[in-house]
């Protein structure tokens, strides 16, 4: 054996067996509007408030109520985007009584 020759230590071990795995169950993949869902909920806290905190609501329910029996694996990102659409309606909703109770009180908006 000479220095410069690699070293041969045999036919390498066969890869391991399968085995029995994780279960018979399998996910439903991702629900195909929870990324909308999510997009709406965020948008209703940024800037546009009712009009996309109401439908991300809607949608919301829907899809959560269709991830609890096609066991989809975006569930949070669904209720995560429900969620934000809530916050955004009411905060959107207060902003809107306020305006009308400072309107009615004569206070200037401007």
């Amino acid at each position: 054996m000479s220095y410069n020759e690699p070293p041969n230590y045999g036919t390498p071990p066969p890869p391991p067996a399968g085995g029995y795995g994780a279960g018979g169950f399998t996910t439903g993949g991702d629900h195909p509007k929870g990324t909308t869902i999510l997009i709406l909920g965020i948008l209703s806290l940024v800037c546009c408030g009712l009009f996309t905190g109401i439908p991300a609501i809607i949608m919301g329910k829907k899809a959560l109520e269709e991830s609890k029996t096609a066991n989809y694996n975006n569930a949070g990102v669904i209720k995560a985007g429900w969620i934000c659409g809530i916050i955004g309606t009411v905060l959107s909703a207060l902003g809107i009584i306020l305006n009308i109770i400072l309107l009615a009180a004569g206070a200037s908006l401007y």
